[in-house]
């Protein structure tokens, strides 16, 4: 069901949340809710073949950080709404762990374990940086990455910039 604001022009979409409530949805939103869900799908893409183009083993992180625990644990899957297909309800996915991706690079008789987020702007939220540094002190990774997207001009190639998380710290408060 589709409505319109008279005071601000803009067009809802009504859908029925999972508490059973009505929700309404600004079209704009969506759209650029989808498209930015897209263009982050793909540049995840891009940094995963930059990597194994540099000769890491990548692959899916697929576990998260329970803080309060303390432990790590299996990543909840997310659903997305899939309304273009009536026979697809909905779409399941995996990979929602963090960091993105755990590489392996051999060194000798020896691996290099890394971990990658990939973020289009290069900022992690607070709970992120917590998450990153847990890692690091417990061992589970030697070093984590933070994949940005730069673009020198609009239209330009864009290139993958890696900055470790050492720096990152570095800047945190307290």
């Amino acid at each position: 069901m589709e409505l319109e604001s008279k005071e601000t022009g803009s067009e809802f979409k009504a859908s029925v949340g999972s508490d059973g409530n009505i929700v309404l949805k600004e079209k704009v939103k969506i759209k650029r809710g989808k498209k930015s869900r897209s263009g982050g799908g793909q540049f995840e893409l891009r940094v995963r073949r930059d990597l194994e183009g540099k000769g890491w083993v990548v692959d899916k992180w697929s576990n998260n950080l329970d803080l309060e625990e303390g432990k790590i644990i299996p990543a909840k899957r997310r659903t997305i709404p899939f309304q273009n297909n009536p026979f697809i309800q909905r779409i399941s996915t995996i990979g929602t762990g963090f960091p993105d991706f755990v590489c392996f690079e051999r060194r000798g008789d020896l691996f290099k374990v890394i971990g990658v987020e990939v973020k289009m702007n290069g900022n992690l939220s607070r709970v992120e940086k917590e998450k990153c540094a847990w890692y690091l002190k417990n061992g589970i990774f030697s070093e984590i990455l933070v994949a940005s997207k730069i673009q020198e001009r609009k239209g330009g190639k864009i290139r993958v910039e890696y900055v470790s998380f050492d720096e990152i710290a570095k800047r945190m408060r307290g």
